[in-house]
């Protein structure tokens, strides 16, 4: 009986760190999952050479010293935000990255790769234009966190965010040793206190992705007056966008 005992420990032990090894080799598709382009390009698109891969940008140009650059989600093809952006921010010039591995950009995408590959473009934006507005979406927020905490910007606005990729995964996933075993853990909180740009964020009521706690847990880490919270009521995660009230409040931040 006891030697029965044992071997199923040993056996149970076994699994788990099947599950464990089996988590880590395959994070990376639960963390992105890229899409095509689907959405025509309002004036143009630009390609950002950077190393190892070519990165596609959605952009629809306009003179002058305002620009947009948005960081989408994980399954999200950003030139369908294209048009709407347009509407609300008639006055900037548009940027909308596509992640390595989406929308033709090539490569892979990485948390190191769509770091560095934000800065190459903000430093692009930044040739032609003074003043940029810094955009981020779910898994975007966390890129746009670490951009503005990295570059000059002279507002960001951050839609259905986080304090970290691996806390929100650490409780969806309790039983697993989740800090250690993720790559990308995209620690916004680790950025928040280096910003000084005025933050708007926007969470949604009934988010069935990211709980609501980990949003609060990210405008903590924010020094005082820097950012606000407005939650959009009777939305969900993939529904914020839809409200009426949507691009009105991020043209207000």
């Amino acid at each position: 009986m006891k030697r029965a005992a044992v071997s199923l420990v040993m056996l149970s032990g076994l699994i788990y760190l099947g599950l464990c090894a089996l988590l880590f080799v395959t994070q990376s598709s639960f963390i992105y999952i890229p899409r095509a382009a689907s959405v025509a390009h309002a004036n143009s698109a630009i390609t950002l050479s950077v190393a190892g891969a070519e990165v596609a940008v959605s952009h629809r140009a306009h003179r002058g010293r305002k620009a947009l650059i948005y960081f989408g989600g994980n399954a999200e093809d950003v030139s369908a935000s294209l048009k709407g952006f347009a509407r609300a921010f008639p006055d900037h010039a548009l940027y909308l990255m596509h992640y390595r591995g989406y929308g033709g950009s090539t490569g892979s995408p990485s948390q190191a790769h769509l770091f560095a590959d934000a800065l190459a473009l903000h430093e692009q934006v930044m040739a032609r234009h003074s003043q940029i507005t810094v955009i981020g979406r779910s898994l975007g927020s966390g890129i746009a966190t670490y951009l503005a905490s990295q570059r000059p910007v002279s507002r960001l606005l951050l839609i259905t965010p986080y304090d970290s990729i691996a806390n929100v995964a650490a409780g969806r996933l309790p039983m697993f040793p989740v800090h250690w075993l993720l790559l990308d853990k995209y620690e916004s909180w680790r950025y928040a206190p280096q910003i000084t740009a005025p933050t708007r964020i926007l969470a949604a009521e009934h988010d069935d992705v990211i709980p609501r706690l980990h949003t609060d847990a990210l405008l903590r880490h924010f020094s005082p007056g820097i950012a606000t919270l407005h939650v959009i009521p009777g939305t969900r995660h993939n529904t914020i966008s839809a409200d009426p009230g949507y691009l009105a409040l991020l043209r207000a931040g």
